[in-house]
């Protein structure tokens, strides 16, 4: 059962006593706010991680984790409660982000994840050890809407948080608008120096890179069970750098959260902060340079003008040249079959895969000069 503490603060909260008292709450309204108490309920066992055999942790070992501006999340969570708001690639990211933090020292958060990756040895290990809270995306019950909300608001007087600010993942590789209804229920928290930092995951090669663009845009929520046997399928052979960016923290005093203007606007500010600590990698700028068939030596000059105008821009490079973007990225990509050399030149083999590569960096580009297929 969920704490009666935690349960009393939420039932205490002004958006759900307005809720019980108004015709909406109707006589079995007090039951339905416990009933998503209870579904929302979490504990978080942290140190037990490591020791336990998580479905993905074996995929986990195969990515080479990298941090950008640590010092910023020490600094942040020495003075007070955080939120990590990151963009959302793939479902190693809610491991690769707290194992980070863990690796680093920097206590864990709690993570917002959809309630389809609850069922099984999978759900047991999100609510009794890393701490995740399910959250179901598109609701429309007023009586979820609102404890979810207030949960939310309470939780963070008690604990860090990292959510995604998209929803699910980004089917089509490019940075999604935000979704406020996690951030207006921070705003209600009234945690004293709360602050969001935003958060940037980047990787060499997606795991879910195939399956996630042959859709683009998500359609309807598959089982996990399902997912992570198509995810098991192309981790044979798959090997990739993470690179996980934090941004200069976003302080919530001063933003009211009855006013949706100030809600969007913070929706809006965090998303783009997000977006330009993106860490721009060769397989990216390849990808945006790759015409249908190309010589090497056209590739690496299209590459450089590329990496050229994201310099201008202060996007964060994780590539300094035309040729090294060739020379770090080729192989990956035909390994994994989106490219292929012969006779001399490049050519595209996988074109869905390729665009949604060039989607990662199409908000840091200045003018559509950049993509080129």
């Amino acid at each position: 059962m969920i704490s009666d503490e935690l349960a009393q603060a939420v039932l205490s909260r002004e958006d759900v006593v307005r809720y019980l008292q108004s015709s909406h709450g109707g006589s079995d309204g007090r039951e339905r706010v416990y009933a998503y108490l209870e579904e929302l309920k979490t504990t978080q066992r942290y140190p037990f991680y490591r020791a336990l055999k998580h479905p993905l942790y074996p995929i986990l070992r195969k990515i080479d984790r990298h941090v950008e501006h640590l010092d910023i999340v020490e600094a942040a969570t020495r003075a007070g409660r955080v939120i990590y708001a990151s963009n959302h690639k793939s479902h190693t990211d809610y491991l690769v982000e707290p194992v980070v933090l863990d690796d680093n020292g920097v206590r864990p958060p709690i993570i917002a994840a959809g309630i389809n990756l609850f069922g099984g040895p999978l759900g047991l290990i999100h609510r009794h050890v890393t701490g995740a809270i399910p959250i179901r995306r598109n609701a429309k019950d007023p009586a979820y809407l609102v404890t979810l909300k207030a949960y939310v608001a309470e939780l963070l007087r008690r604990h860090d948080l990292l959510f995604y600010p998209e929803g699910g993942r980004s089917y089509s590789g490019e940075l999604k608008p935000p979704k406020t209804g996690l951030l207006h229920a921070a705003l209600t928290s009234e945690t004293p120096g709360l602050m969001i930092v935003p958060t940037a995951i980047s990787y060499d090669l997606v795991l879910e890179d195939h399956i996630l663009s042959r859709q683009r845009v998500k359609r309807r929520q598959r089982p996990f069970a399902r997912e992570f046997a198509e995810m098991v399928r192309y981790a044979v052979g798959y090997r990739s750098r993470a690179f996980l960016t934090f941004g200069r923290p976003i302080p919530l005093d001063g933003w009211e959260p009855e006013s949706r203007r100030d809600v969007m606007e913070l929706g809006k500010l965090t998303t783009t902060s997000i977006g330009k600590l993106v860490k721009v990698l060769p397989t990216a700028v390849i990808a945006t340079a790759m015409r249908p068939s190309i010589t090497r030596r056209d590739l690496e000059e299209r590459a450089e003008v590329i990496i050229e105008t994201l310099r201008a821009v202060g996007a964060n490079l994780g590539v300094s040249s035309g040729p090294q973007a060739v020379d770090e990225a080729a192989q990956p990509l035909e390994a994994r079959g989106i490219i292929v050399s012969e006779r001399g030149r490049f050519r595209v083999r996988d074109r869905n895969v390729l665009r949604y590569y060039a989607r990662t960096i199409e908000h840091l580009l200045t003018s559509g000069s950049g993509r080129t297929h």
